[in-house]
């Protein structure tokens, strides 16, 4: 658990998003209550996973990127980490994309856009001391 100064809960998340406004969009929702770092691609995901893997405590993963997919890359987390929430977020809404999200070790699936309240909703679901008032 990280905590600020004044005491306040603050997660790390880790952010795997390859699209810079889509990015920008998640940082305006959650980061004024959680510290986050991004990664443009699976393969920086995954570097930033094993460097922060004691502190990180879920991560938001875009399943189309370019040199490495979400999908492989939460293969890869799974295999050292099966508790830590890997939220993945995906432009598709057929649910073959929700299956093979789930079969890679998905936690969730968002279909984009994602609302404000979707997206804090679900991080709230499995970081249960963070609030959003």
């Amino acid at each position: 658990m990280n905590a600020t100064l004044n005491g306040g809960y603050r997660p790390l998340i880790l952010v795997a998003e390859d699209d810079e406004s889509n990015f920008k969009l998640i940082n305006a929702v959650i980061g004024k209550k959680c510290d986050i770092l991004w990664a443009r691609n699976g393969e920086e995901i995954v570097k930033l996973f094993h460097e922060y893997k004691n502190k990180a405590e879920a991560i938001l993963m875009d399943i189309k990127m370019p040199i490495m997919t979400g999908l492989e890359a939460t293969r890869i987390i799974r295999k050292e980490n099966k508790d830590i929430p890997i939220i993945m977020q995906t432009a598709y809404a057929f649910s073959s994309d929700r299956e093979n999200a789930m079969g890679a070790g998905a936690s969730e699936v968002l279909v984009k856009p994602i609302t404000l309240n979707l997206l804090r909703g679900c991080l709230s679901s499995f970081l249960p001391k963070l609030t959003w008032n």
